[in-house]
């Protein structure tokens, strides 16, 4: 087993350890292949997150399977579902590329609690670990001690910040860390920003505020809109997703918190169901937690404990 897939395998336990528990006796070559079974498999699927859609697009093609003569007994269906989760997953995942701009801006977006500030930090450590110069700006000036987290990040990960007191402009602070970002010849410029309740109508405006003034201070900015995303939401994320990609277009999305819940199945639906790729996610809470998502390595350690 690789050192990147055990961490992984590790951090996905919960996810595991809820699945094969669920399914182990399903996956047994006992028995035959019923409707009953079946209709289990999917119940389990879907109650380990992945959703109604997701699951019934994968038993649709499972019974697709069992018609062709594919799949014949129980034991198959491990290898079957995984193999089609993969397919499911795959088109939607890439890294991030900070070589395509200079300075290349990264705005983050998110609801209070996903994580969001944490997740800053962990990027520009890893933007930091690959000799890449990093400033962060603190554009979440409404939220109390948002500043200050982000600032206890800066120092962790070596980064510059870019901050004004709390209650200030966020826009105004964003254009000015841009025209900063760019004289000081930064290779990363991240963008905090505001995180109140998605539905909120004023927290939708300011983040499109925000993203044009970017824009205005560099053409073609930001050249990445994530939004990060907390797993143990579980089914909330989805509709997460619909808010923040109609009101600014996202370019990608951070899965948090994995390691804390059994409700992994969730990054399915998120990667299968949107067009939106899932550029990394958050496996602990140390500053280098954060890995790239990889479809098929995520679904493996899944399932299972060893590759």
């Amino acid at each position: 087993m690789n050192r990147l897939f055990k961490r992984l395998s590790s951090g996905l336990t919960k996810t595991r350890e809820a699945l094969t528990s669920a399914l182990g006796n399903l996956f047994n070559k006992e028995g035959v292949i019923d409707r009953d079974r079946i209709e289990q498999i999917e119940e389990v699927l879907v109650l380990s997150d992945m959703g109604l859609n997701t699951a019934h697009v994968l038993i649709e093609w499972v019974k697709g399977e069992i018609a062709t003569g594919r799949i014949k007994d129980p034991s198959q269906f491990r290898y079957y579902i995984k193999m089609r989760l993969k397919e499911m997953m795959s088109g939607n995942q890439s890294g991030l590329n900070p070589d395509t701009n200079r300075p290349y801006i990264i705005m983050v977006v998110g609801v209070n609690g996903v994580g969001k500030t944490s997740t800053i930090g962990k990027l520009a450590y890893k933007f930091k670990s690959s000799g890449k110069s990093v400033m962060l700006t603190a554009s979440d000036t409404f939220r109390a001690g948002a500043i200050e987290q982000l600032e206890v990040w800066a120092a962790r990960s070596s980064a510059e910040i870019i901050k004004q007191k709390s209650g200030s402009d966020p826009s105004a602070l964003a254009y000015d860390a841009v025209i900063s970002a760019m004289a000081r010849e930064k290779h990363v410029l991240i963008v905090d920003t505001a995180g109140r309740l998605h539905t909120k109508y004023n927290l939708m405006e300011e983040l499109k505020k925000m993203k044009r003034v970017i824009g205005k201070a560099l053409a073609g900015a930001p050249h990445e809109i994530i939004l990060v995303l907390d797993a143990t939401t579980g089914q909330n994320a989805l509709s997460q997703v619909r808010v923040f990609n109609e009101a600014v277009g996202l370019t990608g999305i951070i899965v948090t918190k994995l390691d804390g819940t059994a409700k992994g199945g969730i990054v399915v639906p998120i990667a299968s169901e949107f067009k939106i790729p899932i550029r990394m996610i958050g496996i602990g809470e140390g500053i280098s937690d954060l890995i790239d998502f990889r479809a098929e390595e995520f679904v493996d350690a899944m399932f299972d404990e060893e590759r």
